[in-house]
């Protein structure tokens, strides 16, 4: 069974930093996982971060520069590590894996950045 599994959220000052890490398993791979996204409330899930077809890396313009998402093969995670946080990043992250097709998300892990 596939499961997407998200950790490191949790509550920090503007300014600040979080590593985020979402955990694949169930014949789900780090290669499979396509990025991260976030929804806040009353607002679309939206991509945060990503991998195109070719490998390379995407990044929303408002999280670019601070924000940098990795592939961890021998632990099968994908991480996202987060710099000088501003409260607009307030939401919940949900890594997505696709594979043969279908679409998979994690439960989500709240971020929720103080002033």
């Amino acid at each position: 069974q596939v499961h997407l599994v998200e950790s490191g959220g949790g509550l920090v000052q503007s300014g600040g930093s979080l590593r985020l890490s979402c955990a694949a398993s169930g014949g789900i791979f780090s290669g499979n996982v396509m990025g991260w996204y976030r929804q806040a409330p009353g607002k679309q899930r939206e991509l945060v971060a990503g991998f195109t077809s070719g490998g390379n890396t995407i990044y929303a313009d408002s999280v670019k520069g601070r924000f940098t998402i990795f592939r961890d093969i021998v632990k099968n995670t994908v991480a996202l590590q987060m710099n000088s946080l501003k409260t607009e990043d307030t939401a919940v992250y949900y890594c997505r894996a696709q594979r043969f097709g279908n679409d998979y998300w994690g439960q989500g892990t709240q971020v929720t950045i103080s002033s």
